[in-house]
């Protein structure tokens, strides 16, 4: 069997229904706004870094020259920012 429903009680439905996507839709920009902690995903300027990090050990150079040459000031700086 079917529901009847008046016009009223469906206008109500559908404001209740919008103020609930409304607070909802608050909710969500609460999350996407938050500071994430714990793991990061890598961003593409992290996984650049990281596969020269790749080609520099797998072409057999030193962890010490490997830090060497990705820790320098200008790499910092420009990674991290200057502070």
């Amino acid at each position: 069997m079917e529901k009847t429903v008046t016009l009223e009680e469906a206008l109500k439905r559908i404001e209740e229904l919008e103020k609930e996507n409304a607070e909802l839709r608050e909710e969500l920009e609460y999350y996407r706004n938050r500071k994430l902690s714990g793991r990061q995903k890598h961003n593409a300027k992290w996984m650049a870094i990281y596969n020269d990090f790749v080609v520099g050990y797998e072409s057999g150079m030193a962890i010490v020259e490997i830090a060497d040459d990705f820790f320098d000031r200008k790499w910092m700086e420009e990674f991290y920012g200057r502070r």
